[in-house]
């Protein structure tokens, strides 16, 4: 809702385009050397999953630069393309069928998505955010 991460090679006047029309800012990253951040790094506003090999310092870099807490790990069977096995939004994911029960309880932990299980908070979480945008 307020950062987006692009590939470092998009030139300047998309850059802007993109921090004008989406009303965010805007940050050239990489993913453990991998450009292709939509591909190596699934994020939401409760937290992120990136790519396997991201180091400790970038993964620290990434939390204190989104202001939520990020996680190495895979999706699928052990896939690090983790935006080609799952998409995730602050109330849910969907992942592939070959998703472990040990990378499902990764991703419900760091999206926090465990905390959402009580019918009543789904509700209230919506209308908060329904009312927040009005």
């Amino acid at each position: 809702d307020y950062v987006a991460l692009i590939h470092p090679d998009i030139d300047r006047e998309t850059e802007e385009i993109l921090a004008d029309v989406l009303k965010v800012e805007v940050f050239r990253q990489t993913v453990a050397d991998n450009v292709l951040v939509g591909s190596y790094s699934v994020i939401s506003n409760q937290g992120g999953l990136v790519h396997p090999k991201t180091s400790m310092e970038d993964q620290d870099e990434l939390s204190s630069l989104l202001q939520i807490p990020i996680v190495a790990g895979t999706v699928n069977r052990g896939s690090d393309v983790l935006g080609g096995g799952m998409v995730v939004n602050d109330w849910c994911a969907f992942c592939g069928l070959d998703t472990t029960s040990t990378e499902l309880s990764v991703i419900e932990s760091v999206f926090k998505l465990q905390e959402s299980s009580h019918p009543n908070h789904i509700g209230t979480t919506n209308r908060d955010s329904l009312i927040d945008a009005m």
